[in-house]
């Protein structure tokens, strides 16, 4: 069963929160990847910007349903979602845009469980870590290549 290190991309391409969000949109699209670990500037990982985060920032601002009784508003959604999208619709910077706390794997997890994460986490890249450093990276690119005879 191959293992997170002989599938990982160690050329790691990251970001720092300041990156600015055009300048993102720029690197994924000229380096061909999904996302980027965020980091900061001793290298410590803080999170992952991906795809996903850039097209975020075009969609419609979901407003949460309520119900007004008497004088009274009864949100029927959390109401801090919807402050959520505004902050990153508005974002300019990587740091306004990124997912925190990113979902990790070592350099010897197994191929299966890394598909099972991203599979059930629904994350399209995952940093490789040994010990607090970052190693690698592992985007969904890295699994389909897996995949070739």
């Amino acid at each position: 069963m191959l293992v997170a290190r002989e599938i990982m991309t160690d050329r790691v391409i990251t970001v720092t929160p300041e990156t600015k969000v055009s300048e993102l949109a720029r690197i994924l699209a000229t380096e061909n990847i999904g996302g980027a670990p965020v980091v900061d500037g001793e290298g410590r990982l803080l999170g992952v910007v991906t795809e996903s985060d850039l097209i975020d920032q075009t969609k419609k601002v979901h407003i949460p349903t309520v119900v007004a009784i008497l004088d009274s508003l009864i949100f029927l959604e959390r109401p801090d979602r919807m402050e959520k999208d505004i902050r990153k619709i508005a974002g300019t910077v990587v740091g306004d845009i990124y997912t925190p706390n990113p979902v990790t794997v070592s350099e010897e997890t197994p191929l299966d469980e890394i598909a099972t994460i991203m599979a059930k986490k629904h994350v399209h890249t995952l940093p490789v870590m040994r010990g607090g450093e970052l190693v690698g990276v592992i985007g969904k690119g890295d699994i389909i290549k897996t995949l070739i005879p």
